[in-house]
Order: structure tokens, then sequence, then C-alpha cells
């Protein structure tokens, strides 16, 4: 909407702003310095035309009417204006025209999209006015172009000569004709007003209201979408921010230059011919801005599809690097929609709010917060949900070397999606579950990774905290129904991370609890981990692992109702009491503990340990495992599949139990 708003000004600048030299007290003088200012568009290859010129002495007024001009860029862009009458005009050095007023009737600005669908765009205004207008008396003599980025640029250095109080339109009707999916689109803006114009910025935007149509035709399916967003309001506009992206010579310039400083608007509504209804009760965006390095239109547009032509495979895959370069030239402070509502076929949902911010190509966070929906199988509801870390550049970049659908990504490539996200975040989430119309709640979940070698991660860390009912269908779970829980609650932490320089990997902490069962947590220790364990190459991985030595384990384990829970499992089973069940199980593990004194003395201790955790309910079980020696990590773990009394020889045990 402000390139249109520039547009219509910088039309208005060229029909009235060159057309003053230093005499303008006679008429013939008046329309002889228009028409060289004409002329100027048509020898720069464009078509220019005007009818009658007329100048009131008194008033100081000049009116020209029937103005129109086409440009020589591809596509052309059209104005065309009914009359222009500005009043109070004077002249107050040989290089600057200033008026108090400048009245254009019956505006017309039309250009064409260039792109595959060569679609049009037209925007009528019935009257648009500036007000304490000054600029160039005359426009600067440019080479023939057909560039439209010659054109913009040209656009934009005039641009930063004027000044004026304020643009104002009281209305803008504009049109939209093929352009992608939208077969065609209306749009009625009210309340337009530009202030405080100055040095190619602009102190504030508004528009009080646009409202919409659009026909849209996507596979094979037609919809008609009517709304409107009201209140639009925009700060600290700067054109020599668009300038630099349109200057080759500032192509090396990594700075970034601000565009807007803030941008609000709403309500927001929207209603589509298939049932949906939205509504945007507020969006706010701070900080857009701009790196000339990463974001270089005219490279952008040489990419761009002829109208009716399909691009290659190649073509796209640079389109797509390209736009990996557009997200690493924008930086956004922050962005926010509040009061997210829908009316949908499967039923109404709402957002309280969505927020995400951008630099670099990477989104520091993308949030949603406060949805309220439904499923077929009942209501959900998430209080917040978070990407972390978000790179959407590199994403891209990626789906770039996979779009060859007859080339198959190597797992390499696979792994490159890894570090593109470095954590999710849930809370408060409720969801049905199954079909018995009781809840799962996620209070929280989180995790993070980071820290990577290569595409792997070598530090991670996840919580959750969770609850839901139990299914009295699944074998697993039906022995916990037979105990009388009809809902589990879990609370599991675990860390993991590897240290270079010491090469040991340690997965602390490790703590999981179930409500009313057990809470246990354990810190695991790996020796000489070297970096090719972390290799994305699987072969290089395995050979690496080979050196891998374990280390100390610790081990502790609360009861809260498991022990009690299982014996009186094993108590039916056996058709026996719950204390008979537990000394008869106690007494055999005893037993066995005695045959295995003679290959692990440390084993009895250990045996004992679990047996005064068993005799009593509430106890706390305590177990430390240290190594003997070097333990080959790859030679225990087939030891346990094969013998773990052999397995557990290799560790010194020691045990302890207590309240």
């Amino acid at each position: 909407m402000v390139k249109i708003l520039m547009g219509l000004a910088a039309a208005v600048v060229i029909a009235v702003g060159g057309f003053f030299g230093f005499e303008f007290y006679t008429q013939h003088r008046i329309a002889g310095e228009v028409e060289t200012a004409f002329e100027q568009i048509r020898a720069g290859g464009g078509k220019a035309s005007h009818g009658k010129v007329s100048f009131d002495l008194r008033s100081r007024t000049v009116r020209i009417d029937d103005i129109a001009t086409e440009s020589a860029t591809q596509p052309p862009v059209s104005v065309k204006i009914a009359n222009v009458t500005a009043a109070g005009v004077s002249q107050p050095d040989t290089a600057r025209f200033s008026a108090d007023n400048i009245e254009g009737a019956g505006l017309e600005v039309s250009f064409g999209i260039a792109g595959p669908t060569g679609g049009r765009v037209t925007y009528k205004a019935p009257q648009i006015v500036m007000k304490d207008y000054s600029g160039l008396a005359s426009l600067p003599v440019r080479p023939a172009s057909t560039s439209i980025v010659e054109a913009y640029r040209s656009a934009l250095e005039q641009f930063a000569t004027v000044s004026a109080s304020s643009i104002t339109a009281p209305t803008m009707v504009g049109t939209i004709n093929n352009f992608g999916t939208v077969t065609s689109a209306d749009f009625t803006y009210t309340g337009i007003a530009l202030r405080e114009i100055r040095n190619g910025k602009i102190g504030s935007m508004q528009i009080e209201r646009n409202a919409f149509t659009a026909s849209t035709q996507q596979a094979g399916k037609a919809d008609k979408l009517s709304g409107e967003i009201v209140n639009f309001a925009s700060r600290d506009f700067d054109a020599a921010a668009i300038a630099a992206i349109l200057d080759p010579q500032k192509a090396n310039d990594d700075k970034y230059y601000r565009v807007y400083g803030q941008t609000t608007a709403g309500p927001y509504t929207i209603t589509s011919g298939q049932g949906l209804r939205m509504r945007i009760d507020g969006m706010t965006v701070d900080d857009i801005s701009v790196r000339p390095s990463r974001l270089q239109l005219p490279a952008l547009l040489a990419l761009t599809p002829a109208a009716g032509a399909t691009p290659t495979p190649a073509q796209a895959r640079e389109m797509m690097d390209k736009m990996a370069n557009i997200y690493e030239g924008m930086r956004v402070g922050t962005a926010e929609m509040r009061g997210i509502s829908a009316d949908t076929p499967e039923g109404p949902f709402k957002l309280a709010a969505v927020r995400f911010n951008l630099e670099n190509g990477k989104v520091g966070e993308f949030a949603v917060e406060g949805l309220d929906g439904r499923s077929p199988k009942g209501p959900v509801k998430v209080g917040r949900f978070a990407l972390k870390s978000l790179d959407i550049a590199g994403l891209l970049r990626i789906a770039a070397q996979f779009s060859n659908p007859g080339q198959q990504p190597s797992p390499d490539r696979a792994l490159a999606l890894i570090p593109l996200i470095e954590g999710v975040e849930l809370k408060g989430l409720m969801a049905p579950f199954k079909n018995t119309g009781k809840p799962v709640n996620i209070d929280t979940f989180s995790l993070d990774w980071g820290q990577f070698v290569g595409p792997i991660p070598s530090k991670a860390r996840l919580t959750m905290k969770m609850s839901g009912p139990l299914d009295a269908s699944d074998p697993g779970q039906k022995v916990l129904v037979a105990g009388g829980l009809d809902r589990a609650a879990v609370d599991l932490e675990l860390g993991a991370a590897w240290t270079e320089t010491s090469g040991a990997f340690v997965l602390e902490p490790a703590a999981l609890e179930i409500g009313g069962l057990v809470k246990a947590s354990a810190r695991l220790s790996l020796a000489n981990v070297p970096k090719g364990v972390f290799s994305a190459d699987p072969a290089k991985a395995i050979a690496a692992a080979a050196q891998l030595e374990a280390g100390a384990i610790e081990l502790t384990v609360r009861d809260t109702g498991a022990v009690d829970l299982a014996f009186a499992q094993y108590a039916r089973a056996l058709a026996v009491s719950r204390d008979a069940a537990r000394q008869r199980f106690v007494d055999e593990m005893k037993a066995s503990g005695e045959k295995a004194a003679a290959a692990d003395p440390d084993m009895v201790a250990a045996v004992h340990a679990l047996a005064r955790f068993l005799e009593s309910p509430g106890q706390t079980l305590i177990i430390k495992l240290t190594p003997r020696a070097k333990v080959p990590a790859l030679q225990l773990i087939q030891l346990l599949k094969t013998d773990p009394v052999i397995a557990l020889s290799q560790f010194r045990i020691e045990t302890s139990t207590g309240l």
C-alpha cells in the first residue's frame, strides 16, 4: 500500500513538480515548461501527454487537464490524472517549486505483475490532496531505460527531494486480476493519510479501513473471500532503506536499514464462501529492516519467470536459494497477532496470540499461545507452543537440495535438518484420550538441543510433566487398572552432554516420577568418547563407538506405591495373601543371591539391600556401580544380553536403603 501511495505522490510530482521554471507568470511560458517536462518522459522511452494548461495569477493557481503517462519499463506502469490543480504556487529559488495545496482528481495507476501468471493491478482515487508541498523545479534528465529497478530508484530519488505536511485520499479502489490463485480481487481503502513527508521519510501513515473481496481458484475449487482491515497505522517509514536494496553499489553492505518503525492494525476479519470466518483483534510489527548484502531486488527480479513460463527444476532451486537470501536480508524486531478466532466446518477455535521475530534468516522464537479448539473426539487446549531458533533460510536451502524428484536425499543431508531448530516448548495441553471422554494433560514439555558436532547435537535436555487416563484394554496398563489406578501422572527430566576436552558423556539429570508408584533418578557416564561418535556417517560412528568405555552409574529408586501394587498382583496369581506373596518372593530372591555369591561377593549385599527395599513399603534403594577396570561399552551391552551376572561383575557394587 505504501508503494502505491508513493507512486501516486510521484505521479502528482511528475505532473506538477517539474512544470514550472523560473517564469510562470504567463500561461504561454507555463505551457512550455509543462511540455518540456513531458518531453523528458518521452525522451526516456515512455509515453506522456496532457490537455489544457491554465493559470490564475491572482490566486497563483495552475491547472493541468488530461494527464496520461506510461513508463518504458516492462511491464509498463501507466498513470492517468483527470486534472491537477496547484494553489498558492511559488518558487523560493531557481531549483525548487512549492505550493500551499495540490489536488489531483481522477487518478488511475495501472501496472502488470511480472511472473508466470502475468496479472495486472489497477488503483483509482477520485481525489488526492497534498498540503505544503515543496519539490524540485524540474525533473532530472536521465538516460532511457526499460528497467523496473531503475524506475523504482528514480522514483525514490525524486521522493527524497519532496516535502509535504500531508498527503490524503478520502477513498481509493484497487483491482487485481490473475495473480497466482487469485482470479480477481477488489479493494476499497478509506481515510488514507500520510504525514510529515521530508527527506525521503514519512512520519506516519494511516488507512482507516480497507474492505476487499477476492475470487480464488485452487486445486480445481473456486472460492470467494471477503473481509476488512481497519485502523492501519505505520510510523517512521524511510525510503532510503528501499533505495539501498535497489543499489548495486551496496551489494556487499551488511548493515541493516530500518524501513518501518512500528505498524499496527486491527481488527481484521475475513469470510470464505466455504464456511470459514476468521477475526484478528489486533496486529503489531516493530522494526522492519533490510540488509542489502542479502536482499538485492535486481537479482531476484532477474530470476522471475516470464508470463506463461514454467520454471525448470534448476531455476526453481535457484529461486528457493534466493528466497533464503530474502529471509536473511530482513529483520523483524517483534511481530504479534492477538485475539485470533475462527468458525470452521470442523468447529470454532481461538488463539490468544501468535508471536515471532526474525533476524539473519532465523526466527528466534515462534510462539502460539492460548489455543482453544475442537477435534473429532473432543476439545483441545494449548496454553503455549513454541519453536526455538527456527532457521527458515537454512530450511529453504535444504528443501532446494531435496527438490530433485530423481535423486533421493542422502542420510547426512537429512540429518542436516536437525540444527535448523534448537528446541520445542509446550505448556498447558489438554487433548481427548481415544474415545474415553477423558483428557490427557501435558503441563510442561520442553526439549532443547545444541553444541553441534556437524549436524549432530552433543547436548540435550528434556523436561516433561504430564498425566492421563489408563487404558484397561492395553495389556501393559491392565495391571495398574486392576490395582485401582485409573490415571497416571509422569514427571520426567533428562539431560545429556558431551565434553570434548575430557571425552566424557554424562546422562544427568535423569529423573522419573510416576505418581502413586515410583520416583527414580540416575546418573550414567561414558568415558573416552571420541568426536567421531557424532559423525553423520554410520560406518564412522560405529567404528568410533568401539572406543567407548563404561563409567560410573548411580541409581536411586523410591517406592511410592509400586511395590504394594506389584505384590497385590503377585498374590492374586498365587491365590495367597499379599504378605505371604511378598515373603515368598523375598526368600526366593535371597536364595538366588547366595548362589551368586561365589561369582561376586558384592551381589550378596546387593540382594539383601533389594530385599530390605521390598520388605517395607515406602523404602528408598540406592545402587552405585563403579568399574573395576576399563570396561568397553559395546562389550558390556552384549554381556547384559547374554549373561547379566558376568556383566555386573565388571563393577564394584555398593547398595543401601533408607526412608
